[in-house]
């Protein structure tokens, strides 16, 4: 998962939100942690289930990351408002755990990540005692229409 985050880095600019969906354990924080990695970010990316939003700035020139954990929360986009996420989303990367059905109001761009955990049933490239995971990612918007999202799989993974 952490790898996927640092492919996927690399697909993104400022602007993008991207919504992070999967059972408790699927991954969703090591996959920012991978985005926090490739955007080059400053701090350790963990997951901000009690702090709700936390900001990364960047090391270098790249854009900052903001790693937002809406489990918690459970209205729409007006429960969210006090984050002033359409404010940070246009200079950022906006990622948002447990977003799907909150936080699509603030783009009609977006990407949307399913993490499916198969517990017992171990990947191939996995550590041992490692669960598979199938990943779908889903363009929405003009910003991803024609978008080739086949360089976030790895080697010998489907696109």
């Amino acid at each position: 998962m952490r790898e996927l985050g640092r492919r996927l880095a690399r697909l993104l600019l400022p602007g993008d939100l991207v919504l992070l969906t999967g059972e408790l354990g699927a991954g969703k924080t090591t996959l920012t942690r991978g985005l926090g990695e490739g955007l080059d970010v400053r701090g350790a990316v963990t997951s901000p289930t009690f702090v709700i939003a936390r900001i990364h700035p960047p090391l270098g020139d790249g854009p900052p990351l903001v790693h937002v954990d809406a489990y918690r929360l459970g209205g729409g986009l007006e429960e969210m408002e006090d984050l002033d996420l359409d404010v940070s989303l246009p200079e950022s990367v906006v990622v948002v755990e447990w977003g799907e059905g909150k936080v699509e109001e603030l783009s009609e761009d977006r990407l949307h990540v399913v993490i499916e955990r198969s517990a017992g049933a171990a990947d191939a490239d996995a550590a041992p005692g490692e669960d598979a995971r199938t990943v779908t990612v889903t363009g929405v918007g003009g910003r991803w229409s024609g978008q080739d999202l086949s360089a976030l799989a790895g080697p010998g993974e489907g696109a």
